[in-house]
């Protein structure tokens, strides 16, 4: 998946944007700083969204970008014709105009998402899935400026000089990066999910819930770990594979021996719960050895299926933080060792 604009590289500079002239190098320079400075900035602000950082926690960023953005709409929309050719002037205002739409509907939109995005598994899939998308859009509108301004240079016999500009080099790389990261990370979650809906059963004491959350849970997994052995690794770097491949070892356990004890427990309190109410419901006088013997067995019984159940819980919890955790870190290191830095 795709969360980063690709830049194009254009040798432009706005700062007589309003002006015509008849040399059309200059004419080409008059769309530049500006340009190349909302490119970085639309860099930065894709970069921090997909680094980990909320849509929301940067809203104040787009919205500054979409009055830079507009601001640089308006100030091509008055630019002159070149020689009564407007076609290169046009395609930078349909360019300016493009991305004015992603950041003010598609980032709105995708900030919406965000918000629901972790109550399930199809929510976090359409999250990401209207990431890329907005991502699509701003790179088909970079290759169509691209074409126009090789189409302007090549109709006014302006050389030139193709090079990659650093931006370029990072914004691809971390198109890459994100790719990885996104791939592993919707295998992750489908199976986190998946654990919350079993625990969820567990605290209500739902058995029916819990054995259905339980064999959905192995499916899932299994299906994961089937998808994982799939995935490449990102320059030899197995971090996110591992980490998540260790949660679902432990999902797998977890499901079979740790809701084993629960159920266990769950059974041998029903058990108990009827044996007790039996129990009670007789006289001193009137209970046998028998019930007696019975009432006794069951409270042992409940004992050693608690300490089991509690034990179980216990480890569960432990190790569950200790993997979580692990996933996080190793995320992180992931993004932070690739995704390059600065503009």
């Amino acid at each position: 998946m795709k969360h980063l604009l690709l830049l194009v590289t254009l040798s432009v500079s706005m700062s007589g944007f309003a002006q015509n002239t008849a040399n059309a190098g200059e004419y080409m320079d008059y769309f530049s700083s500006e340009y190349l400075k909302i490119q970085e900035d639309m860099w930065d602000y894709t970069r921090s969204v997909s680094h980990g950082r909320s849509a929301r926690n940067v809203e104040k960023r787009r919205a500054e970008l979409i009055q830079s953005t507009g601001s640089a709409l308006n100030r091509a929309k008055r630019a002159k014709d070149f020689n009564g050719d407007g076609r290169y002037r046009d395609s930078v205002v349909h360019y300016f105009f493009l991305i004015d739409v992603v950041l003010q509907e598609d980032y709105a939109k995708i900030l919406d998402m965000e918000a629901v995005s972790e109550q399930s598994y199809d929510a976090m899939e359409a999250y990401l899935l209207a990431r890329e998308m907005a991502s699509d859009k701003l790179k088909e509108a970079g290759e169509m400026i691209t074409r126009e301004h090789r189409l302007f240079a090549e109709s006014n016999d302006i050389t030139i000089i193709e090079s990659e500009s650093k931006l370029d080099q990072k914004m691809e790389i971390a198109n890459l990066v994100y790719d990885h990261y996104n791939e592993v990370y919707l295998i992750f979650f489908k199976s986190y999910k998946q654990e919350s809906y079993l625990l969820d059963a567990i605290s209500r004491n739902d058995v029916s819930a819990i054995e259905q959350n339980r064999n959905a849970l192995l499916e899932a997994t299994e299906e994961g770990l089937t998808k994982l052995s799939s995935v490449q690794k990102y320059e030899g770097d197995p971090g996110m594979i591992t980490a998540t491949r260790q949660l679902f070892n432990f999902y797998k356990r977890e499901a079979d021996d740790d809701v084993d004890a629960v159920l266990h427990y769950l059974e041998t309190n029903e058990r108990f719960m009827k044996i007790k109410e039996a129990f009670d419901q007789k006289k001193p006088k009137n209970r046998t050895q028998e019930d007696v013997d019975q009432f006794n067995n069951g409270v042992n019984e409940m004992n050693d299926a608690a300490t089991k159940y509690n034990n179980a819980t216990e480890d569960s919890n432990k190790q569950r933080g200790e993997l979580i955790d692990s996933w996080n870190k190793a995320a992180e290191k992931f993004t932070n060792r690739h995704v390059p830095k600065g503009k």
